[in-house]
């Protein structure tokens, strides 16, 4: 059976790269004043990266539990 955890892992690390990379590309940006100075784009890219790796363990680590199971 597929488990949701591995698309979902994955989707939210790529969008979370991506998110990360635009802030990093529009650091010194105008746009950052009306948030008190702090780059969204960046700290919310770290977030998305985190959450997506953590799902992306959890699949990794349900499948080895699962081959180890599965052997006599």
């Amino acid at each position: 059976m597929q488990d949701i955890r591995l698309p979902i892992g994955l989707l939210f690390s790529i969008i979370g790269v991506l998110i990360t990379i635009f802030g990093l590309a529009t650091g010194g940006a105008e746009m950052y004043k009306h948030s008190l100075g702090i780059n969204v784009n960046i700290w919310s890219g770290i977030c998305l990266i985190i959450f997506g790796v953590i799902m992306l363990a959890m699949a990794v680590r349900a499948q080895n539990k699962e081959k180890a199971q599965s052997k006599p």
